[in-house]
């Protein structure tokens, strides 16, 4: 398998710019098990980050990642694995 062969996406409320998506993305980043992540930016809505990762990550350390980001609410996580 390569890197990229397995993607999670998380669904959070509470990002509203370009800022919250850095942190966002910062914090997943630096799991080790998580290569890339991709922000589709929703400020009115749910938005949609897509964590590409090279080896199963649970749930709890994706909530700790999204906790230290910032005030933003985890709503769900779909796997594609």
């Amino acid at each position: 398998m390569t890197a990229f062969d397995r993607t999670i996406v998380l669904k959070i409320n509470g990002m509203t710019c370009g800022n919250c998506a850095q942190h966002v993305t910062d914090e997943l980043e630096a799991l080790d098990k998580v290569d890339n992540v991709v922000v589709t930016l929703n400020a009115q809505d749910t938005s949609k980050v897509t964590a590409y990762v090279s080896a199963p990550v649970d749930d709890e350390d994706l909530r700790e990642a999204i906790d230290e980001a910032g005030d933003y609410e985890l709503v769900a996580i779909e796997r594609d694995l």
